[in-house]
Formats: C-alpha cells, sequence, structure tokens
C-alpha cells in the first residue's frame, strides 16, 4: 500500500502529531478491557515511516508496539505507546536459543541489557526462544531452559521486566522449533517459577499445534505474559475468512482479569487496505 493510501485514514489524526499523549487520554483507548499493540505486519508491505504508523495506531486506540528498538521508542513516547516487546540484539534467535547450553553466555547478555533498556523506557517484556531441537530431545532441552532462565530471573524481578518465551508451531512455520506446545512451554516456566518469566502466547501458532485454545488459556493463565494474533491458515486478518472466533477468545482473556497486552501480529491480504484491516482488528477484540 502506498504511503498516501493511507492519508484518508490518518487526516483526523493531524492533531496528535508532536503530542504525546497519555494512553487513557485518548477517546478510543478507554474501550474494552484489553490493552491492545501492533507489530509492523499489519501495515502490510508499506513503507510508511514510523510516524505515521504509530499515529495511526494510538487514533484506533492502541497502547503498545511490539518487536521494534529503541532508536524508534521517542516516536512510540510521543503517541503514548509503550514498546510492549522487545527482541533484545545479539541473543537468542527462533532456530538458536536457550535450549543449548553454549548459547547461554551470548543469549543472557543480552537478556540483561535488553532488560535495562526495557526498564529505562516502561517496557513490560522481553522475547527470548527455545531454539530448534536439532535432535535433542523434549526434556533437556527444557532442563537447559530453565537453567537458563534460572540465571536471569532474578535480574528480570529486580528490574520489573516480564521475559517471555514465545510459542510458535513446528509445523507449518518454523519446523524443528522446540517450544511449539503450550504443555512444554508452560512445564518450563512452571520450573522457574518467576513472576517475571512467562511465555508469549501466539494465538495462531498454538491454534496449528494444539487447538482448544480458550481451555488452555483459561488453565494457564498465570503463566502467560503476552498475546499475539493471527487468523489461520495463512496468518492474515482475524476476522470470519478464518477460524478462530477471536471475540470469543478476547472475552475470555478479558474475563481472567489479564492485566498485560494482546498485540496484532497478522498480515493483511493482498489489496485489503491495512488500515481498515486493523481497525477491524482492534473492533474484534475490543471486549
Amino acid at each position: 500500500m502506498r504511503r498516501r493510501d493511507f492519508l484518508p485514514a490518518i487526516a483526523g489524526t493531524a492533531a496528535l502529531a508532536g503530542t504525546a499523549l497519555a494512553a487513557d487520554d485518548r477517546p478510543n483507548a478507554k474501550k474494552g478491557r484489553l490493552k491492545q499493540g501492533v507489530t509492523n505486519g499489519v501495515f502490510g508491505r508499506s513503507q510508511m515511516p514510523m510516524d505515521e504508523r504509530c499515529r495511526i495506531a494510538a487514533e484506533l486506540g492502541c497502547t503498545g508496539f511490539d518487536l521494534v528498538g529503541p532508536k524508534d521508542w521517542p516516536t512510540l513516547k510521543k503517541y503514548g505507546l509503550k514498546p510492549t516487546m522487545y527482541s533484545p540484539p545479539d541473543g537468542s534467535t527462533i532456530p538458536f536459543g536457550l535450549n543449548r547450553k553454549e548459547n547461554h553466555e551470548k543469549i543472557l547478555k543480552s537478556l540483561r541489557a535488553g532488560i535495562d533498556a526495557a526498564a529505562e523506557w516502561g517496557a513490560p517484556n522481553v522475547i527470548t526462544f527455545s531454539g530448534n531441537r536439532a535432535g535433542m530431545n523434549d526434556e533437556q532441552g527444557m532442563e537447559n531452559c530453565v537453567a537458563g532462565l534460572n540465571e536471569v530471573k532474578k535480574y528480570a524481578e529486580d528490574k520489573g521486566v516480564t521475559v517471555c518465551m514465545e510459542l510458535l508451531n513446528s509445523k507449518v512455520d518454523h519446523k524443528d522449533y522446540m517450544c511449539d506446545h503450550a504443555a512444554w512451554g508452560v512445564e518450563t516456566v512452571r520450573r522457574v517459577n518467576s513472576p517475571r518469566i512467562k511465555l508469549l502466547y501466539d494465538i495462531y501458532h498454538m491454534q496449528i499445534m494444539d487447538g482448544d485454545i480458550v481451555r488452555t488459556i483459561r488453565a494457564n493463565i498465570q503463566w502467560l505474559g503476552h498475546f499475539h494474533t493471527g487468523g489461520n491458515p495463512g496468518r492474515k486478518e482475524i476476522d470470519d475468512t478464518q477460524e478462530l472466533n477471536y471475540n470469543f477468545v478476547a472475552k475470555a482473556i478479558a474475563d481472567l482479569g489479564y492485566q498485560g497486552w494482546v498485540s496484532h501480529e497478522y498480515s493483511p491480504k493482498a489489496g485489503n487496505d491495512a488500515v481498515k484491516s486493523l481497525e477491524q482488528a482492534i473492533a474484534i477484540m475490543t471486549v
């Protein structure tokens, strides 16, 4: 989508430029019981500047922006958005994570630096990954992940930042990834037993691997620190073109008293208006 295609959607937000609005001061932000955020993916392939992305997200009622680095955090702050999920550089990656002890020194150094940056800017979460199996059995991988997370949990607790290991599917998108079922992830963070070590529960990925989304969330909410959305199949819009009832999922999460963020991580279908898709997704999750 070209930059000018977004101009009608943001025309009414010009007054926000140069103004840092607190989340509760925006008219849309008070609607609903869930705090919502975005990722860059919801804007499609647009080359829209970050300033405009933040302006649109804020105007539509979001209060968070995931997976952007510190260079963009002043822009987020300008629009009253928090950097709700930070991926520290030079640390874990999806294939190379905490399930191998030889990765721990590098990953833990990166996580501590990420926690410092997050604490300074009021970012609630940093992300980490289990890594791929590459022939390792799941129990050994869990033990290694627990050992690594135990090394950083006190640091995270002292700084008030939550480390979230992401649940990803190994069936379609991330072949051989170890933290690919909620049961494995929950047992890992349960063994660590810290209020600052939790899971990033990606609903799209877990629909592929486990299904039974609402029952799983209800049973394990204490271990879930963050949520991502995406329609299945295809990780497109979360509307009635896919198999999940996201409005029902949103109500279930809100009914549990969840206080974190639910961030949208779908990619709009080719030809769809990205701003209208985002507005619809936010409406679906507003309960």
